[in-house]
């Protein structure tokens, strides 16, 4: 199974022998310890549980849950597997060597949270005519459903909450990993802040 619980460094590049430059984003990935095994009896589903990290102050029913696998992890993700191998059991770990360079991987992220936007920022509107009877604030959204249907319908693009959102980006490439460091470069951008998390998971 290839998935990492990482966090996002910033972003570097590389040059190539021929010259190319490639826009690398650099991912900390420190090892996980597989929390939980899910099987088709037990839950409906086959699925593993991984802890990142070391949180400082874990309730008594985190400790109880954790407990078979020796750690208290500060991130817990679940991944969904096809099969379960005899070396995925709980307190095992997966560390950055389990992707190569040259893999392609799906990255995971929450974007940048915004905050409120007007619907020239968050959804690239043109502003109105400031004069031949223009309405007096330029940057309000038009008509919104005044007339027919009478009603706004969900999901009309209006004013709101920007950015914050869960983002996937497929087929990126694993530009090189550093075992001794726990880093690997993925090539281009990944969502999300710096210190933010980011899962890695391995192209379907």
């Amino acid at each position: 199974m290839k998935a990492l619980i990482t966090r996002k460094v910033g972003m570097t590049s590389t040059i190539a022998e021929d010259g190319v430059v490639t826009a690398v984003t650099l991912l900390s990935a420190s090892p996980c310890v597989i929390t939980q095994v899910k099987t088709v009896d037990t839950d409906g589903y086959t699925a593993i549980q991984l802890g990142a990290e070391e949180a400082k102050h874990a309730g008594k029913a985190a400790e109880g849950h954790f407990k078979a696998a020796g750690v208290t992890p500060k991130v817990v993700r679940e991944f969904r597997v096809d099969e379960l191998s005899e070396d995925l059991k709980v307190g095992a770990t997966i560390a950055a060597d389990t992707f190569e360079a040259g893999d392609e991987v799906d990255v995971t992220g929450t974007t940048k949270g915004k905050g409120w936007a007007g619907t020239i920022r968050r959804h690239n509107f043109h502003r109105q005519r400031k004069t031949h009877g223009g309405k007096g604030n330029t940057r309000k959204v038009g008509s919104i459903g005044s007339m027919y249907p009478q009603r706004i319908f969900p999901g009309k693009k209006m004013a709101g909450q920007l950015g914050g959102d869960q983002v996937t980006v497929k087929n990126l490439k694993i530009a090189f990993v550093d075992t001794e460091n726990n880093l690997i470069g993925v090539t281009g951008a990944v969502p999300g802040p710096r210190k933010g998390i980011i899962i890695l998971k391995g192209a379907k």
